[in-house]
């Protein structure tokens, strides 16, 4: 019983003050990364890029929980005006008819460090570029321009929409180029250079450029990649070659960014393996 009678004489005299300041303290401790910020800027698009971004599960909350806090996002944050960050993924086209949008694609070059654009329509336009209005309360909004018409564009992840794994490496290898060691910075420079090369490159792609670019070089092996990259099966195969239709063509730029011939970077195959080992293992 006095063994007993002193634990409880014991834990009496401990305030309530001191036992929730040992637990703030507790929470304290637990080591948090420096993390990167990051935005997703919403233009004139089908939100399809987004959903792309949203079906890496697992891989996005684990993102979002050790390497990036997402500071901008229409559908996930509620913040109303573009804040400062280190990566900006922006989706969609700008309709130049709107003074908004071309304002806030301005802000986002001037707020962020990295600019990347998110699908088809953000770095090439894509369908949008087809648009004559047909939005009965807003039919002035009919001419549409890729955002690396209005602002320098850093990357490109071209697609309509992009893998989500693409989107998720991009992410990975934005926070390693920003915050990694040299290793791992070198390694994210070689992976992110090809896509940097397609935003330098320009904003117009398409079967034409493979066409005359590879194609027509005789350098086109029949690989197949072009025609499973086009959303519009406007790519078909005779005779182990490629055929475009072209009035099927959105010019989107996924077949010409898919094909292995139409940039080769020797950045990037010899550290493959390394590449993606990195990968896996920020990703565990």
């Amino acid at each position: 019983m006095g063994l007993l009678s002193s634990v409880f004489k014991k834990n009496d005299q401990q305030k309530p003050a001191d036992v929730a300041k040992a637990e703030i303290t507790k929470k304290e401790v637990k080591p948090v990364v420096d993390k990167i910020t990051v935005g997703h800027v919403h233009m004139s698009g089908c939100t399809g890029c987004l959903v792309s971004l949203a079906d890496n599960y697992g891989g996005l909350l684990t993102i979002l929980d050790k390497y990036a806090d997402l500071v901008y996002g229409l559908t996930l944050a509620d913040v109303r005006h573009i804040p400062k960050m280190d990566v900006a993924l922006v989706e969609g086209s700008v309709c130049i008819n709107d003074k908004l949008s071309v304002e806030e694609i301005k802000q986002t070059r001037e707020k962020a460090a990295i600019v990347v654009a998110v699908g088809g329509c953000a770095s090439y336009g894509n369908i949008t570029r087809f648009c004559r209005g047909g939005q009965q309360n807003q039919p002035q909004h009919e001419a549409f321009l890729p955002i690396g018409d209005l602002i320098k564009v850093d990357v490109y992840i071209p697609g309509c929409a992009p893998t989500p794994q693409l989107i998720r490496n991009v992410c990975i290898m934005a926070y390693l180029l920003l915050k990694g060691s040299p290793e791992q910075k070198a390694l994210a420079t070689n992976y992110l250079k090809p896509l940097m090369m397609a935003a330098q490159k320009g904003t117009s792609a398409c079967f034409c450029d493979l066409m005359t670019e590879v194609i027509d070089q005789g350098l086109c092996m029949g690989c197949g990649s072009c025609a499973a990259a086009c959303p519009v099966r406007a790519i078909t195969h005779e005779y182990g070659k490629p055929q475009g239709t072209r009035d099927l063509c959105i010019k989107c730029g996924a077949c010409y960014n898919q094909c292995p011939r139409s940039w080769f970077s020797f950045d990037v195959v010899p550290e493959y393996e390394s590449i993606m080992e990195l990968i896996d293992t920020v990703m565990k």
